[in-house]
């Protein structure tokens, strides 16, 4: 099963090892990962393979946000059918 996690927010130091050490610490591994800065903007997509997460999605999701609030950054994840109905042209 895959989702899929955005990050966006003003960069700073640590974003990366944050979120995938969160990810990490719950059993999801990252498949693939695309970061771009635009001026003082980071953006972020990971695709996450969630199948032996050790916790439930809306936990997970829960989690995501909490530490994004915590470091002023909006991270979301949706499962990936999701994620790409929304974006499909």
């Amino acid at each position: 099963m895959r989702a899929v996690v955005t990050v966006m927010g003003k960069d700073r130091t640590g974003i990366i090892a944050k979120t995938s050490t969160l990810l990490a610490e719950n059993g999801v591994n990252i498949l693939d990962i695309a970061q771009t800065i635009l001026q003082d903007i980071f953006t972020m997509t990971m695709m996450v393979d969630i199948e032996k997460c050790s916790i439930g999605f809306d936990e997970l999701a829960a989690k995501l946000d909490e530490l994004g609030r915590e470091i002023g950054l909006e991270i979301r994840i949706q499962h990936s059918d999701i994620f790409n109905s929304m974006h499909r042209i």
